[in-house]
């Protein structure tokens, strides 16, 4: 594996693309994410989580980001040695697992694959449909997927799921504790989503374990690196480019980036699939990776947040490399 680690202080007028470079086959990526870096490394947009008191002790400073290829190739660039919380992005790694258990029919019946156009933690949609699923990157829809993961037992599943987070990460991951038990004592809203849900028959096992297993999902630290290998499974096919493991069915990887595509950024991911073009999930703890099938995966780590939930400086990044690299799913390559 190929690593690459650079600072932007020698940045200079000639790390500038030229039109002749952005047409090459194979982009420069080191060069690429410097100037990605230095270009929004200044912009103060935003807010810190502090929902989840936790969150809120993370500095608004905090930005990398690391690229990783189908082809086992990392670049990166930035804090990337900083630790964050998955928060919402663990919801992609255990609905691929559901999917790999139960199948893509079963978890379109049971999860849903439909944007609800409203805020992540919604009741209000749970409500308007009586129940019936909507997606699994919702909260009501993420717990409810816990709910659908094959166990003997709470232990069991919890170990599934956290084995299941290792694999694609290529590393022992490990929870944060203090987030956590923060999340634990702020987390009444979505002990009431999961209650909602099974009143509805739209949940598939015991409502506090489900709610204490994905808030501890949740709470599982993950570098910027590792959530680029995480994302780099799903542009290689389902099969890990850094260890050799197939993490998920080929054949199922188009209805995970399909989900990813519907609900990714929430409220904001009809936008963002107009604007830039590919598939992403982003977390309120900061962190954002976006797919390109084929070619590479992209993570980014700011905490600053917009008013949905959704890194502001991870999407300018990832928009910016996107549109660079002609990613965009939609173009006629």
């Amino acid at each position: 594996m190929k690593i690459n680690i650079f600072g932007v202080s020698l940045l200079s007028v000639s790390l500038l693309f030229s039109a002749a470079a952005l047409a090459q086959p194979t982009p420069d990526y080191t060069q690429l994410l410097e100037q990605a870096h230095q270009k929004f490394k200044g912009n103060h947009e935003g807010k810190v989580a502090d929902y989840i008191p936790a969150l809120a002790t993370y500095s608004p400073n905090n930005f990398a980001i690391t690229l990783a290829t189908v082809d086992g190739n990392i670049y990166q660039v930035g804090d990337v040695k900083k630790a964050f919380p998955m928060e919402s992005l663990s919801k992609v790694f255990t609905l691929a697992l559901a999917m790999e258990q139960r199948g893509p029919q079963e978890v379109l019946d049971k999860l849903g694959a439909s944007a609800t156009g409203l805020p992540f933690n919604s009741g209000l949609a749970v409500e308007l449909t009586k129940g019936a699923p909507e997606n699994p990157l919702v909260n009501a829809g993420a717990m409810s997927t816990v709910s659908l993961i094959e166990a003997k037992d709470k232990t069991d599943r919890w170990n599934k799921i956290l084995n299941n987070l290792n694999a694609w990460a290529d590393a022992s991951l490990a929870v944060n504790e203090p987030v956590f038990k923060s999340e634990m004592e702020t987390n009444q809203h979505n002990q009431a989503l999961a209650m909602l849900m099974a009143s509805y028959n739209s949940f598939y096992g015991d409502t506090r374990e489900a709610v204490e297993i994905y808030t501890r999902q949740c709470s599982v630290d993950i570098t910027v690196e590792q959530l680029a290998k995480m994302g780099a499974v799903l542009a290689n096919k389902g099969k890990s480019p850094f260890n050799g493991k197939q993490l998920l069915n080929e054949r199922y990887v188009p209805q995970v980036l399909a989900e990813m595509a519907i609900a990714g950024l929430y409220d904001s991911s009809g936008k963002w699939l107009y604007t830039v073009g590919i598939p992403a999930k982003s977390g309120v703890g900061g962190g954002m990776v976006a797919i390109v099938p084929g070619q590479y995966a992209i993570a980014v780590y700011s905490p600053p947040l917009d008013a949905a939930g959704n890194s502001v400086r991870a999407q300018q990044t990832i928009a910016y490399v996107a549109e660079a690299t002609q990613a965009n799913l939609f173009l006629a390559h």
